[in-house]
């Protein structure tokens, strides 16, 4: 599923191996005699939920360069590298930003911003967006991952996987601890951690937290509205905004890797709506229009 993207994957990995790595360290002690230690498996799952989540914010600018293969500009070596550090630069100047690393990368037309912090993003735009569109289309582009950096969307979405995964974290164990306790009973068993415990908590935490990407798929369209309104404030109207979606809404966008569908100018529709990071072009031109 392409709405489930690398983010959350590697989320899901990095709380997989942590919850291996602690069971072995014997730091997941809250299973006691008189039962589950609800206070305590809340702090573990705090601990490994977050965790989890910045660890994938922390490495998510060279994850972008890795899986895309962008080329990050530092000598332009033509006018059209020369002219997008110069866009960048004016954008991020007027978002009150430090200057992002800019870069390329071949594809079909799309575009990203990412990174951990504000001041030591990422913005990297495909071969495809640059061939296809008009200067002012693509500066529009710029506007809109500029913004996504000011608005720091990449901080944000690292909160609300963090308190996701606290969650996917806790209801696996609470899920896994019963059917543990009902498979002991079954075998007159004196109950303890099992094999039942286990393989439920791997299960639940996988498709739980397809089911959490839910949740951060909503708001990764909300912040979209968002970036688009910054685009055109950046740039003092909405109209390049506009045009630059009508025309990405006539081209095939490009199937970004899946840790950057979040991240992307444009992504294709899927079969389930609800795992779409982006709302419709549609509905985001309308809601440039009224602020127009």
């Amino acid at each position: 599923m392409k709405r489930i993207f690398l983010f959350i994957a590697t989320n899901i990995a990095v709380i997989a191996v942590m919850s291996v790595v602690l069971s072995l360290l014997g730091v997941d002690r809250f299973i006691t005699q008189a039962g589950l230690n609800l206070p305590m498996l809340l702090a573990f799952s705090l601990v490994v939920g977050f965790t989890g989540s910045f660890i994938s914010l922390l490495i998510s600018k060279p994850m972008a360069k890795w899986s895309t293969g962008a080329r990050v500009i530092t000598a332009p070596s033509s006018s059209t590298e020369l002219w997008l550090i110069d866009s960048v630069r004016k954008l991020s100047e007027r978002a009150g930003i430090a200057m992002p690393e800019v870069a390329v990368y071949d594809g079909e037309p799309n575009a990203f911003a990412t990174g951990a912090f504000k001041n030591s993003a990422l913005v990297a735009v495909s071969t495809g967006l640059l061939q296809s569109m008009t200067k002012d289309e693509v500066e529009a582009v710029l506007a809109h991952e500029v913004a996504h950096v000011a608005n720091g969307d990449m901080v944000t979405m690292t909160l609300v996987q963090g308190v996701v995964n606290t969650f996917v974290v806790f209801l696996s164990r609470v899920v896994g601890y019963f059917v543990d306790r009902a498979l002991s009973s079954r075998n007159n068993n004196s109950g303890g951690q099992g094999m039942g415990y286990f393989i439920t908590v791997m299960v639940c935490q996988v498709v739980f937290g397809i089911a959490a990407s839910v949740i951060v798929a909503w708001f990764s369209r909300h912040r979209e509205f968002r970036a688009d309104a910054g685009a055109a404030k950046l740039l003092g109207s909405p109209q390049p905004m506009m045009k630059a979606l009508a025309r990405l809404g006539g081209i095939e966008p490009s199937s970004l890797p899946e840790g950057l569908a979040s991240l992307g100018i444009n992504d294709k529709p899927g079969f389930a709506a609800l795992f779409s990071s982006h709302p419709p072009i549609e509905d985001r031109i309308a809601a440039l229009r009224n602020i127009q």
